[in-house]
Protein backbone atom coordinates (compact mmCIF):
# COMPACT_ATOMS: atom_id res chain seq x y z
CA UNK A 1 0.00 0.00 0.00
CA UNK A 2 3.32 2.59 0.20
CA UNK A 3 2.57 3.55 -3.47
CA UNK A 4 -1.53 4.51 -2.54
CA UNK A 5 -0.15 6.15 0.83
CA UNK A 6 2.04 8.54 -1.29
CA UNK A 7 -0.27 9.04 -3.99
CA UNK A 8 -2.57 10.45 -1.48
CA UNK A 9 -0.25 12.56 0.73
CA UNK A 10 0.52 14.04 -3.16
CA UNK A 11 -2.87 14.81 -3.74
CA UNK A 12 -3.02 16.20 -0.10
CA UNK A 13 -0.20 18.17 -0.48
CA UNK A 14 -1.26 19.49 -4.15
CA UNK A 15 -4.46 20.61 -2.44
CA UNK A 16 -2.96 22.35 0.50
CA UNK A 17 -0.81 24.17 -2.18
CA UNK A 18 -3.65 25.01 -4.49
CA UNK A 19 -5.36 26.80 -1.47
CA UNK A 20 -2.95 28.85 -1.20
CA UNK A 21 -2.78 29.82 -4.58
CA UNK A 22 -6.68 30.20 -5.11
CA UNK A 23 -6.92 33.61 -4.24
CA UNK A 24 -3.98 35.01 -5.58
CA UNK A 25 -4.50 34.36 -9.26
CA UNK A 26 -6.39 36.61 -11.49
CA UNK A 27 -9.53 35.18 -12.63
CA UNK A 28 -8.02 35.08 -16.77
CA UNK A 29 -5.22 33.23 -15.96
CA UNK A 30 -7.55 30.24 -13.35
CA UNK A 31 -10.07 30.30 -16.45
CA UNK A 32 -7.07 29.94 -19.10
CA UNK A 33 -4.40 27.04 -17.32
CA UNK A 34 -7.96 25.23 -16.30
CA UNK A 35 -8.85 24.95 -20.17
CA UNK A 36 -4.75 24.04 -20.92
CA UNK A 37 -5.14 21.30 -18.03
CA UNK A 38 -8.52 19.95 -19.86
CA UNK A 39 -6.76 20.00 -23.10
CA UNK A 40 -4.03 18.18 -21.49
CA UNK A 41 -6.17 15.83 -20.00
CA UNK A 42 -7.94 14.72 -23.32
CA UNK A 43 -4.73 14.02 -24.53
CA UNK A 44 -3.57 11.69 -22.00
CA UNK A 45 -6.62 9.59 -22.49
CA UNK A 46 -6.72 9.79 -26.43
CA UNK A 47 -3.67 8.54 -26.31
CA UNK A 48 -4.11 5.56 -23.66
CA UNK A 49 -7.31 5.15 -25.31
CA UNK A 50 -5.52 4.88 -29.61
CA UNK A 51 -2.83 2.49 -27.63
CA UNK A 52 -5.86 -0.42 -27.54
CA UNK A 53 -6.05 -2.60 -31.02
CA UNK A 54 -9.11 -4.19 -29.69
CA UNK A 55 -11.40 -1.17 -30.21
CA UNK A 56 -14.59 -3.48 -30.82
CA UNK A 57 -14.52 -4.88 -27.00
CA UNK A 58 -13.82 -1.18 -25.86
CA UNK A 59 -17.25 -0.10 -27.75
CA UNK A 60 -18.87 -2.63 -25.95
CA UNK A 61 -17.47 -2.26 -23.36
CA UNK A 62 -18.31 1.33 -22.48
CA UNK A 63 -22.18 0.83 -24.04
CA UNK A 64 -22.47 -2.31 -21.38
CA UNK A 65 -20.36 -0.73 -18.56
CA UNK A 66 -22.93 2.55 -19.17
CA UNK A 67 -26.41 0.56 -18.50
CA UNK A 68 -24.73 -0.88 -15.34
CA UNK A 69 -23.56 2.85 -14.12
CA UNK A 70 -26.90 3.83 -14.89
CA UNK A 71 -28.73 1.29 -12.98
CA UNK A 72 -26.56 1.49 -10.27
CA UNK A 73 -26.42 5.81 -10.58
CA UNK A 74 -22.87 5.75 -9.57
CA UNK A 75 -22.41 9.34 -10.68
CA UNK A 76 -25.46 10.58 -8.77
CA UNK A 77 -24.17 8.48 -5.39
CA UNK A 78 -20.66 10.42 -5.92
CA UNK A 79 -22.56 13.66 -6.07
CA UNK A 80 -24.50 12.61 -3.28
CA UNK A 81 -21.23 12.01 -1.40
CA UNK A 82 -20.11 15.42 -2.39
CA UNK A 83 -23.06 17.37 -1.58
CA UNK A 84 -23.02 15.84 1.95
CA UNK A 85 -19.74 16.77 2.49
CA UNK A 86 -20.02 19.98 1.32
CA UNK A 87 -22.80 20.64 3.63
CA UNK A 88 -20.65 19.04 6.10
CA UNK A 89 -17.97 21.35 6.06
CA UNK A 90 -18.67 23.88 4.39
CA UNK A 91 -20.31 26.80 3.76
CA UNK A 92 -22.46 27.27 0.07
CA UNK A 93 -20.88 29.94 -1.86
CA UNK A 94 -22.88 31.10 -5.49
CA UNK A 95 -19.80 32.20 -6.60
CA UNK A 96 -17.16 28.94 -6.36
CA UNK A 97 -18.24 25.70 -7.38
CA UNK A 98 -19.07 23.00 -5.46
CA UNK A 99 -17.57 21.32 -3.46
CA UNK A 100 -19.10 17.58 -4.83
CA UNK A 101 -17.89 19.41 -8.40
CA UNK A 102 -14.55 19.31 -6.88
CA UNK A 103 -14.67 15.81 -5.47
CA UNK A 104 -16.08 14.13 -8.25
CA UNK A 105 -13.74 16.25 -11.04
CA UNK A 106 -10.84 15.52 -8.86
CA UNK A 107 -11.56 11.54 -8.09
CA UNK A 108 -12.68 10.72 -11.36
CA UNK A 109 -9.15 12.09 -12.53
CA UNK A 110 -7.41 10.43 -10.61
CA UNK A 111 -9.14 6.86 -10.24
CA UNK A 112 -9.78 6.45 -14.17
CA UNK A 113 -6.06 6.30 -15.69
CA UNK A 114 -4.61 3.23 -16.73
CA UNK A 115 -1.57 4.33 -14.15
CA UNK A 116 -4.29 4.01 -11.29
CA UNK A 117 -4.98 0.27 -12.37
CA UNK A 118 -1.54 -1.10 -13.30
CA UNK A 119 0.14 0.86 -10.59
CA UNK A 120 -1.94 -0.74 -7.97
CA UNK A 121 -1.49 -4.42 -9.51
CA UNK A 122 2.39 -3.25 -9.38
CA UNK A 123 2.28 -2.59 -6.32
CA UNK A 124 0.25 -5.95 -5.21
CA UNK A 125 1.41 -8.04 -6.91
CA UNK A 126 5.54 -7.29 -7.06
CA UNK A 127 6.30 -4.72 -4.62
CA UNK A 128 7.16 -2.25 -7.01
CA UNK A 129 5.59 0.76 -6.32
CA UNK A 130 7.14 3.02 -9.25
CA UNK A 131 4.12 3.21 -11.23
CA UNK A 132 2.20 5.14 -8.57
CA UNK A 133 5.34 7.20 -7.48
CA UNK A 134 5.16 8.89 -10.81
CA UNK A 135 1.20 9.04 -10.65
CA UNK A 136 1.67 10.81 -7.48
CA UNK A 137 3.78 13.23 -9.06
CA UNK A 138 1.07 14.48 -11.88
CA UNK A 139 -1.64 13.94 -9.67
CA UNK A 140 0.32 16.02 -7.19
CA UNK A 141 0.97 18.40 -9.67
CA UNK A 142 -2.31 18.36 -11.13
CA UNK A 143 -4.34 18.82 -7.79
CA UNK A 144 -2.93 22.77 -7.35
CA UNK A 145 -4.26 23.38 -10.06
CA UNK A 146 -7.91 22.07 -10.06
CA UNK A 147 -7.86 23.54 -6.59
CA UNK A 148 -7.04 26.61 -7.72
CA UNK A 149 -9.77 26.70 -9.91
CA UNK A 150 -12.39 24.19 -8.00
CA UNK A 151 -11.76 24.44 -4.00
CA UNK A 152 -10.62 22.49 -1.63
CA UNK A 153 -13.29 19.42 -2.72
CA UNK A 154 -10.15 18.42 -4.87
CA UNK A 155 -8.94 17.09 -1.17
CA UNK A 156 -11.58 15.06 -0.48
CA UNK A 157 -10.64 12.67 -3.85
CA UNK A 158 -7.62 11.33 -1.90
CA UNK A 159 -10.45 9.12 0.22
CA UNK A 160 -11.41 7.94 -3.36
CA UNK A 161 -7.80 7.21 -4.52
CA UNK A 162 -7.44 5.10 -1.01
CA UNK A 163 -10.71 2.68 -1.46
CA UNK A 164 -10.13 2.69 -5.59
CA UNK A 165 -6.28 1.93 -5.59
CA UNK A 166 -6.14 0.25 -2.47
CA UNK A 167 -8.90 -2.54 -3.41
CA UNK A 168 -6.98 -3.16 -6.51
CA UNK A 169 -3.81 -3.15 -4.72
CA UNK A 170 -5.39 -6.03 -2.43
CA UNK A 171 -7.08 -7.80 -4.94
CA UNK A 172 -3.85 -8.10 -7.10
CA UNK A 173 -3.40 -11.59 -6.19
CA UNK A 174 -6.52 -13.12 -7.35
CA UNK A 175 -6.71 -11.51 -10.40
CA UNK A 176 -3.02 -12.33 -11.37
CA UNK A 177 -3.56 -15.01 -13.80
CA UNK A 178 -6.08 -13.13 -15.78
CA UNK A 179 -4.23 -10.55 -16.27
CA UNK A 180 -2.66 -10.71 -19.61
CA UNK A 181 -1.48 -8.35 -21.97
CA UNK A 182 -4.39 -7.67 -23.89
CA UNK A 183 -6.81 -7.45 -21.02
CA UNK A 184 -4.82 -5.35 -19.51
CA UNK A 185 -4.57 -3.18 -22.77
CA UNK A 186 -8.24 -3.31 -23.17
CA UNK A 187 -8.69 -2.13 -19.42
CA UNK A 188 -6.98 0.78 -20.28
CA UNK A 189 -8.05 1.79 -23.49
CA UNK A 190 -11.41 1.91 -22.03
CA UNK A 191 -10.34 4.04 -18.75
CA UNK A 192 -8.18 6.42 -21.57
CA UNK A 193 -11.62 7.18 -23.34
CA UNK A 194 -12.82 8.21 -19.78
CA UNK A 195 -10.20 10.29 -19.06
CA UNK A 196 -10.57 11.82 -22.60
CA UNK A 197 -14.54 12.21 -21.10
CA UNK A 198 -13.83 14.34 -17.82
CA UNK A 199 -11.46 16.47 -19.76
CA UNK A 200 -14.33 17.31 -22.27
CA UNK A 201 -16.31 17.73 -18.94
CA UNK A 202 -13.80 20.32 -17.65
CA UNK A 203 -14.44 22.77 -20.19
CA UNK A 204 -17.79 21.89 -21.73
CA UNK A 205 -21.25 23.39 -19.69
CA UNK A 206 -23.05 20.06 -21.08
CA UNK A 207 -21.69 17.08 -19.03
CA UNK A 208 -20.64 13.02 -19.82
CA UNK A 209 -22.07 11.05 -16.91
CA UNK A 210 -18.29 9.65 -16.85
CA UNK A 211 -19.02 8.10 -13.17
CA UNK A 212 -21.74 5.89 -14.31
CA UNK A 213 -19.52 4.19 -17.33
CA UNK A 214 -16.49 3.20 -14.57
CA UNK A 215 -17.95 -0.02 -14.47
CA UNK A 216 -16.50 -0.20 -18.57
CA UNK A 217 -13.18 -0.55 -16.82
CA UNK A 218 -13.74 -3.84 -15.43
CA UNK A 219 -15.59 -5.52 -18.13
CA UNK A 220 -12.86 -6.80 -20.50
CA UNK A 221 -11.53 -8.73 -17.00
CA UNK A 222 -14.62 -10.17 -15.92
CA UNK A 223 -15.43 -11.24 -19.68
CA UNK A 224 -12.00 -12.82 -20.00
CA UNK A 225 -12.53 -14.41 -16.31
CA UNK A 226 -16.07 -15.69 -17.26
CA UNK A 227 -14.61 -17.42 -20.44
CA UNK A 228 -11.09 -18.62 -18.81
CA UNK A 229 -13.73 -20.27 -15.94
CA UNK A 230 -16.37 -22.12 -18.69
CA UNK A 231 -14.18 -22.89 -20.70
Amino acid sequence: MLGTIVNILAILAGTTIGMLFRNGIPEKYNTTVFQAIALSVILIGLKSALGCPDILVIIISLAVGAVIGEFLAIEAHLKNLGDFLEKKFTAPNASTPSMSTAFVTASLLFCVGSMAIVGSLESGLTGNHDTLFAKSFLDGVTSIILTASLGIGVGLSAGAVLVYQGAITLAAGFIKPYLIPSVVSQMSGAGGLLIAAIGLNMIREKKIAVGNMLPAIFLPLIYYFATTLFK
